[in-house]
């Protein structure tokens, strides 16, 4: 069986500047932090204010530790804890890869809870306003996925017309496998990027949702979760893990405890008091 979408077989390397390499990968992250904050000074704004734009403008620092070092260390420690136990100084070598999302949402988390403590602002209408843009870095990061070629997607079946032979697929010996695959990062960009930023987006634009802290950051955990639960059945496991428990992946099983504390976030909002009419129309 031949692919009938040829692979796009894009350089991972943006720009050489000299002895420095700035990577699709690296500006991803980067552009999707910088959207996120610029979406952030707005719906804070939004009555009732949740902080100031400066507060906003100091939280990028945090956010971009919380992303790199969660992402970092949850990739080690939910993935190849005793490849890196043994070679310590392999966690310090970002640039071969190795980053979790899963890490760098506890990450940011964290990030969110002593910022919000220091700055005394609300934790959860500041992680409702968070969880609206959030989606636009995931919906980035995905297609630097596929510009780099990795975390493809499982084998196609015969006849699928965007079916792709990923280059970077290769057995033991360093042969390529020419196996027609899924391209499953885009999958992935559309259901945890375009897709959940429409939901939490439009979700967010209803006062009477907007009114329950707590809300929102439920809805981007649930459909986070589901998003990603969907698109791991279409993407090739990685090698050193494999299938887990009942045939299911790493990615599944981490993002299975997501959709339950998010729909305990969508709980809790619902029941509590929503903030007063009066507040919501910026006249308190």
């Amino acid at each position: 069986m031949i692919a009938l979408l040829p692979f796009p077989n894009f350089d991972p390397v943006l720009l050489h500047l000299g002895p420095i390499s700035i990577r699709w990968y690296a500006l991803a992250y980067i552009t999707g932090l910088l959207i996120g904050w610029w979406g952030m000074r707005r719906l804070v704004r939004r009555p009732p204010p949740v902080a100031s734009l400066t507060q906003v403008d100091d939280f990028l620092t945090w956010a971009t530790l919380g992303v790199i070092l969660g992402g970092r260390l949850g990739y080690i420690f939910f993935y190849q804890p005793g490849e890196y136990l043994s070679h310590p100084l392999a966690m310090l070598q970002v640039w071969n890869g190795g980053m979790s999302f899963h890490g760098g949402m506890i990450g940011v988390i964290v990030a969110i809870i002593l910022f919000c403590r220091r700055e005394k602002i609300s934790v959860l209408r500041f992680a409702d306003c968070l969880s609206v843009v959030s989606p636009i870095g995931l919906f980035l990061g995905r297609c630097a996925n596929f510009v780099n070629g990795e975390l493809w997607g499982r084998a196609a079946p015969e006849g699928l017309p965007w079916a792709m032979v990923f280059p970077r697929d290769v057995d033991a010996l360093g042969n390529p496998r020419n196996i027609p695959r899924h391209p499953s990062q885009l999958y992935q960009a559309l259901l945890e990027g375009v897709l959940l930023f429409v939901i939490v987006f439009l979700l967010s634009r209803i006062p009477r949702l907007r009114a329950r802290p707590g809300f929102l950051t439920g809805a981007f955990l649930v459909g986070y979760g589901l998003a990603r639960i969907t698109g791991e059945f279409f993407r090739e496991p990685d090698s050193f893990k494999g299938y887990l428990i009942g045939g299911a992946t790493m990615g599944q099983l981490l993002s299975l405890p997501m959709v339950l504390v998010g729909l305990a976030f969508v709980s809790y909002a619902l029941t509590r008091p929503p903030t007063p009419r009066a507040e919501l129309a910026g006249t308190a």
